[in-house]
């Protein structure tokens, strides 16, 4: 297959015409065109992925506990995955808190740089402290009562409820199973023919990837440059030392944490997991949204990487939803960050108290819209850092968006090969396409 027909370099290509359309947009003056019509494109192509993820989820997952015939498997399967989960959930942060500890981007921005960014984001604050205190309101066991759906037909209509699915899901492919006889082959049969219908979806729809993130991108450097493009790279500049903090940190987690679990379970390379997933890497970093890159990581993690159906179904599904090694790493970058600009000197207790409101928040706000930044707030009320500081970093949010998102969708990747690895259910790796 010639290099130009590969899906990852059609992607690839795509972001890189995204990227000059929207530059030349903002320089010509060409942002109203592109707002009207090149935008549209990229939402309907997010809107045609987070459309099939919940029929994806649903079918795969019941195909998969039906086949399993053990629910005793499936249990054991539940408690690597939300182990695992947790357990680099808590690296990330550590990675991040160390990273920022040594650089100590905070100290490098200006005094007038810093009063200049309060005043231009301060308005943006006060929505996500509402859901902060939202988060911060639920009580320690409200995650499991958020898995029980009182209306399945409400849950599947909003993809923040994918762990309502997941458990509808689990219920149903049980009654299945125990059901047994022609009637459950019947409906087992019904279900596996589903999930094949819907894979052929999800491969049509990516026929159309390369345009919708060429959209995603120019729009996004339109939504960026306004209409002054100097003003965005004087933005990056003043919080380019923060930037660079974030992604080294995010670089070290994907190639510590993420071939230390590779190396243990699986033996795998982490070039040939790239690879392997590189679309939805991609992806992730183009719509900056686990759930809706999700159909493309489920097809790419049982196609390219030999996980077994079973258990892609069931691991990918809840690491969409709770899963976010990047965003944690983030929100302990960030706090520090805010902290040091802020000429505040945290104590070795508020930066443990980081990683563990980090790694709780990260599950309490699964949920909510802009986990990212909602996450941000609770963590910095924790230590007591003023909230207003988020003004220092919304400017550049979006773009680092992006990037931890990527790292989350890889994350989800990386343990569901190595739940697959643990449980037998690793086949070969294909990387034809």
């Amino acid at each position: 297959m010639k290099w130009y027909k590969k899906l990852h370099w059609q992607i690839i290509i795509g972001l890189v015409l995204g990227l000059l359309w929207g530059l030349a947009s903002a320089i010509i003056g060409f942002n109203d065109f592109t707002s009207e019509y090149v935008k549209p494109f990229g939402t309907i192509f997010i809107t045609l992925l987070k459309l099939i993820a919940m029929p994806l989820v649903l079918a795969s997952l019941v195909a998969g506990v039906t086949s399993l015939n053990d629910t005793a498997k499936l249990s054991r399967m539940g408690g690597k995955t939300i182990l695992i989960y947790m357990i680099t959930t808590v690296f990330a942060i550590t990675i991040g808190l160390v990273a920022v500890n040594v650089l100590q981007p905070g100290k490098s921005i200006p005094e007038e740089t810093k009063t200049e960014l309060q005043a231009t984001y301060q308005d943006n604050i006060g929505e996500k402290e509402q859901g902060a205190a939202l988060v911060r309101e639920r009580g320690p066991l409200e995650f499991f009562v958020d898995i029980v759906p009182s209306n399945f037909f409400e849950a599947a209509s909003d993809n923040s409820n994918m762990l309502q699915i997941v458990f509808v899901a689990i219920l149903l492919g049980i009654g299945i199973m125990k059901l047994g006889g022609k009637q459950g082959e019947l409906l087992s049969n019904v279900f596996d023919s589903f999930n094949d219908v819907i894979i052929l979806i999800v491969d049509m729809i990516m026929k159309t990837a390369p345009y919708g993130v060429f959209a995603l991108m120019a729009a996004l450097i339109v939504d960026l440059a306004g209409d002054d493009l100097s003003k965005a790279l004087e933005l990056l500049k003043a919080l380019g030392w923060y930037c660079i903090t974030v992604l080294l940190a995010l670089t070290l987690h994907v190639f510590i944490v993420y071939m230390s679990l590779f190396k243990v379970s699986s033996g795998y390379k982490l070039g040939t997991f790239f690879k392997a997933i590189r679309p939805a890497m991609l992806l992730g970093f183009s719509t900056s949204s686990s759930s809706a890159t999700l159909p493309v990581t489920m097809e790419r993690v049982e196609n390219n990487l030999g996980v077994d159906e079973e258990v892609a179904s069931f691991v990918l599904p809840v690491g969409a939803t709770i899963n976010m090694d990047g965003t944690s790493l983030y929100q302990a970058v960030a706090a520090v960050f805010i902290a040091q600009a802020l000429g505040m000197d945290l104590t070795i207790v508020q930066q443990l108290t980081i990683v563990l409101t980090a790694t709780l928040a990260s599950i309490g706000a699964a949920g909510v819209p802009g986990a990212g930044i909602v996450m941000l707030v609770v963590v910095l009320q924790a230590i007591n850092v003023p909230v207003a500081g988020i003004a220092l970093i919304l400017g550049v949010d979006r773009i680092l968006d992006m990037c931890r998102t990527m790292v989350n969708v890889t994350g989800d990747a990386a343990v569901a090969l190595t739940v697959a690895a643990s449980e037998g259910k690793l086949g070969e790796p294909n990387l034809d396409d």
